[in-house]
């Protein structure tokens, strides 16, 4: 080989390596993730993939994630006792950085909690729990905020400037993944409920010689007289056969 073609294959060579090595891990990371995101089954398989993921990603000690249900947070996903329990303690007092960051949609970097005054209990809390850095970053979606990823470290300033921007990239993906799984878990309700109701008209049919609309209103009566939902009225009486008064 003379020294041109030899230089051309040393210059190629590091194109080779950028192809197959680590320049392009997180984009084959972050494919990876899209991947399990989309055969999580629910919301609850999905953020535990998110919080696995967080810890492979940024080597944080610690990461959940809290989501908003019906205005008030629940902790579906932690990879440790001590990310629920810094959750709860700002659930119960309504306030910290995990409420401020899903009530105002913002990222919050608290780089050393021995000298953050924000949140002076909180701060107290997570040191005795061996807490030096926190990240939240929400989950949002074009709808609102869905739930914040909680990232702790027992490092002070634990989090660097590629780990806040990998946190951002993390976290659409996960406000796309959660909003789905929601609404795909919301689908399996409607439907669902939409056969019990079904099922429910078809007893009354049966039992008292009337039309579905008339089935329907036995039904929808019922719900309203004892304020309960029309999904489990059909429920009970399938059940346990006890009908309403036609």
């Amino acid at each position: 080989m003379d020294r041109v073609d030899q230089d051309s294959t040393e210059r190629a060579e590091p194109s080779k390596l950028a192809l197959d090595g680590t320049a392009n891990e997180p984009a084959a990371t972050f494919a990876r993730l899209a991947v399990e995101f989309h055969d999580s089954d629910g919301v609850e398989e999905t953020v535990e993939a998110v919080v696995e993921f967080a810890l492979d990603a940024l080597g944080c000690s610690y990461a959940g994630v809290a989501l908003a249900v019906r205005g008030q947070p629940e902790v579906p996903a932690a990879t440790d006792p001590v990310v629920a329990e810094i959750f709860q303690f700002q659930m119960a007092a309504g306030d910290g950085p995990l409420v401020a960051s899903m009530r105002d949609h913002s990222t919050l970097l608290i780089r050393d909690t021995t000298a953050e005054q924000r949140w002076p209990d909180w701060a107290a809390k997570v040191l005795s729990l061996g807490v030096r850095s926190v990240l939240d970053v929400p989950l949002a979606t074009g709808n609102g905020t869905v739930g914040v990823l909680g990232l702790y470290s027992t490092e002070r300033d634990g989090f660097s400037t590629d780990d806040e921007a990998i946190a951002h990239i993390l976290a659409r993906h996960a406000s796309v993944a959660v909003a789905t799984a929601r609404q795909e878990e919301s689908l399996a309700r409607a439907v669902d409920a939409r056969k019990l109701v079904g099922q429910a008209m078809g007893i009354l049919m049966e039992r008292f010689d009337i039309d579905g609309d008339h089935a329907f209103e036995v039904l929808k009566r019922h719900s309203q007289d004892t304020n309960t939902k029309l999904r489990d009225v059909a429920a009970q009486l399938i059940a346990d056969r006890k009908l309403p008064s036609v």
